[in-house]
């Protein structure tokens, strides 16, 4: 369990860093709800971004996108709308949900894929 979990901090903090190379603002890491946990909040170009990361120790990022079932769609969205309620966020602000998978392989650059919009896919 404490490999899965260095495993996943270790993904999170490449899909932070990612995110600021590509000019998203992170605004939340790791927030809680009784629904489950969103990865990252960020915004970009005014609109404001959830993201789950999905990290796999593996050449592929193919498992870690098979990883996002439609029950993790349901907690991710459950989770989203407490954060949008918890902030008091108005209800014109755009947003959307993200997926990055991680692929960590041995001494190789990780390989990230981003999923824009991920639930329309």
């Amino acid at each position: 369990m404490a490999n899965t979990l260095l495993t996943g901090a270790a993904g999170e903090e490449i899909a932070r860093r990612f995110l600021r190379a590509k000019g998203y603002l992170i605004l939340d890491a790791n927030w809680t709800t009784a629904f489950g946990e969103i990865d990252i909040v960020a915004k970009r170009n005014d609109v404001l971004v959830f993201v789950e990361v999905k990290t796999r120790r593996a050449a592929s990022t193919e498992t870690a996108l098979e990883a996002v079932t439609p029950s993790k769609h349901e907690r991710i969205l459950k989770a989203v709308y407490q954060y949008l309620h918890v902030h008091d966020i108005d209800s014109e602000t755009v947003w959307r949900i993200d997926v990055i998978a991680v692929a960590i392989a041995g001494d190789r650059e990780p390989r990230i894929d981003h999923v824009e919009d991920a639930f329309d896919w």
